[in-house]
């Protein structure tokens, strides 16, 4: 089992919450949201908002943005999805309740599945997006930046 080693990204002004579905290998190590270069968050979030990401906690929480996890503790090899067991979630329906948060992300297949397993009840819009990830090559970066737009539109 490997613990989530993040803490959520937010703050009382953040009104869209992005969530993944367990940190890579990569962001474990780095201990940042979507650290490996070749995952494409961060370059569609410059391209959504047209500006360069400098300091990505300062640029999240200026657009009243938040970043978090579906997943608080599982068994996954690499950073592979697909592989991912026993999963405990993260207490998301507390974090709804005492943040402004209008909106949900959900970045991927995998964070899609265990947010309708684990929070169908929750009472808020969701939309669900397209991987980031550079394996999920069936979507090139301008498609991507298409999806996430809608993060703009909660103001």
């Amino acid at each position: 089992m490997i613990t989530h080693p993040l803490k959520p990204i937010i703050d009382r002004k953040s009104k869209v919450l992005i969530l993944g579905s367990f940190p890579s290998v990569l962001s474990r190590k780095e201990m940042f949201y979507y650290a490996n270069p070749q995952n494409r968050f961060w370059k569609v979030m410059e391209a959504v908002y047209s500006e360069p990401v400098i300091e990505r906690e300062v640029f999240i929480l200026k657009h009243h943005l938040a970043l978090w996890d579906v997943i608080q503790s599982c068994s996954i090899e690499n950073s592979n999805d697909a592989t991912i067991q026993d999963v405990i979630v993260n207490d998301i329906e507390n974090l709804v309740h005492t943040y402004p948060i209008q909106l949900i992300i959900l970045n991927g297949k995998k964070a899609e599945s265990l947010f309708y397993e684990y929070f169908q009840h929750l009472k808020i819009q969701v939309i669900s997006c397209p991987s980031t990830s550079s394996a999920n090559a069936k979507y090139k970066l301008d498609d991507l930046v298409e999806h996430y737009k809608i993060v703009k539109e909660i103001k």
